[in-house]
């Protein structure tokens, strides 16, 4: 086969894939309706905010599942970029990483959870630690659910269809998602992942089939691959492999994970549907890593960001060509417009005073806001999605995730200020070593591990300080 690095969308697509395209958009946009018209068949109590950020906590088995999946995959630019220029290193530090997580998250979170009630993860560390720190994990929650990696992964997608400049796609498409997600809330989002989770499922399935079909199985693969992309380390070793691994904890502190644990019927359908997804993503995984494999083994030269794209319509016939692309754009969106409304649910309820939370025009205005947002960092980071992740992940991961782990472990041994001292210590400390210039060893060493040993040693030294405290004013009474 003869490929094309400048494919020429407005050609390669036939009638027959618009069609497919555009059906399976109506049909997303169907489910939203639907959505919204059984919302309004419920009682007036199950119309409160909490139906509108938990769909009244009814999520089913089959619904948890479908919107845990579809929701994980937004970033489908990234993770193929970073199969095609480093190969299993993907599988490993998207996918094995990421799966010990849910595991975990499955087993040793969701009945610790369970009996809070919460409706937001701020509003759990709030019950957990105090209301300071609850403050501070929805600023983290805020930058943590900031959709930039998805809004980039839309923008290279409108942009590689139509032509248009990278700044305007990402307008087009973030606007888009804006006004369905406030049209039907967290049930909206649902509804339209049940389909998108389908589609985006099926879609990396046929490029995998396909693949194999023309070109063969891992023998192919081998013979026109670097040896560094069958290295579970990637080339980068295992340090910075490990990184990786801290970045897929910070699962246990994501705000989508625990809105759908939230929204489930009860404990025991959060943790089989963990379970179940946890299966899928790891198929999910097979599919894109293997897919974006072939590409680089057939069109070497591409650009990383858009290869699986360019290699997937070339393979493709006609009418599975409009069911991949729409599965591509299934799974940017069911990502997407959960962080969008994550992002303006920690506005409305996590970051307002009192007498404003839980209104619903600040949530839909926090909503607009975020969007606004995540398209000038998707300019400043300059559509670089593994930077995205690798920024806000370090902070993540090292300054929220250690307070909350501790508190789960050691529930009530953690203040409300010694969460806050310790967390903003590792902040401080991950900014820091991420701007300066080192040398030698120090160098080597990555930002991660250095505000996870901040952060730890401001819980330790702050609960040390504060018992020896404790002990002084008991002895002086």
């Amino acid at each position: 086969m003869n490929f094309d690095l400048t494919v020429n969308y407005k050609t390669i697509l036939t009638k027959i894939d618009w069609i497919v395209f555009f059906s399976i958009l109506i049909l997303t946009i169907a489910a939203v309706i639907y959505g919204q018209y059984k919302k309004k068949k419920l009682n007036n109590k199950e119309l409160a905010f909490l139906d509108l950020l938990l769909m009244g906590r009814q999520l089913t088995l089959p619904m948890f599942v479908a919107t845990l999946v579809a929701t994980w995959y937004g970033g489908i630019f990234g993770v193929t970029k970073i199969a095609f220029e480093q190969g299993i290193f993907n599988f490993i530090t998207q996918g094995v990483f990421w799966y010990i997580a849910y595991i975990l998250f499955a087993f040793f979170i969701t009945h610790k959870i369970a009996k809070y009630k919460a409706l937001t993860l701020p509003d759990l560390v709030e019950q957990m630690f105090g209301p300071k720190a609850g403050k501070l994990s929805a600023v983290f929650n805020f930058f943590n659910v900031l959709p930039i990696a998805y809004v980039i992964s839309l923008g290279l997608l409108i942009q590689a269809l139509f032509g248009i400049s990278f700044l305007q796609s990402m307008i087009i498409g973030v606007t888009v998602v804006v006004l369905y997600t406030l049209y039907g809330g967290f049930r909206a989002i649902v509804f339209s992942d049940i389909v998108q989770f389908f589609v985006m499922c099926l879609g990396v399935f046929l490029v995998l089939v396909f693949s194999y079909k023309i070109f063969g199985g891992i023998g192919f693969l081998k013979t026109n691959l670097p040896d560094t992309h069958f290295s579970l380390t990637g080339g980068v070793g295992i340090a910075t492999t490990l990184v990786w691994g801290f970045i897929a904890l910070s699962t246990l502190v994501d705000p989508n994970f625990y809105q759908r644990v939230f929204a489930a019927k009860n404990t025991k359908v959060a943790k089989r549907g963990i379970l179940i997804s946890t299966i899928i993503w790891f198929l999910f995984d097979i599919c894109t890593t293997s897919g974006a494999m072939y590409a680089r083994a057939v069109i070497p030269e591409a650009a990383s960001d858009k290869a699986y794209l360019i290699y997937a319509l070339q393979i493709l016939p006609n009418g599975v060509k409009g069911l991949v692309l729409a599965g591509i754009l299934a799974t940017i969106l069911s990502t997407l417009d959960s962080y969008l409304f994550i992002a303006g649910t920690t506005v409305s309820y996590d970051m307002m005073p009192k007498k404003l939370k839980g209104k619903t025009y600040i949530h839909n205005f926090g909503i607009i806001i975020v969007g606004i947002i995540a398209v000038l960092m998707g300019v400043i980071f300059k559509g670089n999605i593994k930077a995205v992740w690798k920024t806000l992940g370090s902070y993540s991961a090292s300054c929220l995730l250690l307070p909350v782990l501790y508190g789960y472990i050691f529930p009530k041994r953690i203040k409300d200020y010694q969460f806050v001292f310790a967390s903003i210590l590792g902040v401080i400390t991950v900014s820091v070593w991420g701007n300066i210039k080192l040398s030698g060893f120090w160098q080597n060493v990555d930002e991660l591990y250095m505000g996870i040993v901040a952060t730890s040693l401001g819980l330790a030294s702050y609960g040390l300080v504060y018992n020896l405290i404790t002990k002084r004013k008991i002895i002086n009474k």
